[in-house]
């Protein structure tokens, strides 16, 4: 991007650990286009790299919107910068723990020369890539055509599978199938799973058991002797 924008428009930057290679210099430029005026407003879209650590990004994006915070003369310290992270939905305890007013949306990222995440892909093949934000989900308009719909109870368009659950009251499903209420764990979980009452929770039917109280042994292979960290088969089924 520095070979076809000048200084002024363009700065090297490490989401991970807020650092401007240009220095002061790049800084001034940040500070510059966060500053809002004649009415233009900014907001933070990011789609940093899926192996990427959470809570390093989330800081950096803190940071940011710190910034942000400070350069607006509303006096309002407690509104954040409108933002938009670009992520995998099952990051999202990860990102809620660091960023708790973000919130999921159930638009599915695609991309265009990305084998797998593709427009049409149905089934386990759809994208798993969603928008997490802190604007209101309601301002979020998903197209009808592409398989969303608006759910009057939780304000907020979501896939057409996702079903309202009266019991949660909210949409529940995150990865765009159809999920089931489960009585016992008080939630819903997602169609593959049984209720599993050794474990006391849902689980795939075929997930190793916990068959003695107060043991929880390895979660890979079953055994009680120890845990998934320390399990032999471990490398033997990555190399797999």
């Amino acid at each position: 991007y520095a070979q076809f924008y000048s200084r002024d428009e363009f700065c090297h930057y490490n989401m991970f650990n807020h650092h401007f290679f240009g220095g002061e210099a790049s800084s001034a430029v940040l500070d510059a286009f966060l500053r809002e005026h004649d009415g233009k407003k900014v907001m933070m879209v990011v789609d940093p790299p899926f192996g990427g650590l959470v809570k390093p990004l989330a800081n950096s994006f803190s940071l940011i919107s710190q910034t942000w915070r400070k350069l607006q003369n509303s006096g309002d310290s407690n509104v954040d910068m409108p933002m938009i992270w670009i992520f995998p939905y099952f990051f999202e305890p990860r990102i809620l723990e660091c960023l708790p007013l973000l919130i999921m949306l159930d638009y599915q990222v695609d991309y265009d020369n990305h084998p797998l995440y593709k427009h049409g892909k149905t089934g386990r093949r759809q994208s798993p890539v969603r928008l997490f934000t802190n604007i209101p989900p309601k301002h979020f308009v998903l197209p009808r055509e592409e398989g969303y719909r608006f759910c009057f109870f939780c304000q907020r368009y979501v896939c057409s599978l996702n079903k309202h659950c009266n019991e949660c009251n909210l949409c529940p499903s995150k990865d765009g199938r159809k999920w089931k209420h489960c009585t016992a764990c008080r939630k819903c979980v997602k169609p593959s799973w049984r209720h599993c009452l050794p474990c006391g929770r849902c689980a795939l039917p075929d997930h190793p058991c916990r068959h003695a109280e107060g043991k929880d042994g390895c979660f890979s292979c079953g055994s009680l002797e120890h845990k998934r960290r320390a399990c032999p088969l471990k490398d033997t089924r990555r190399k797999n």
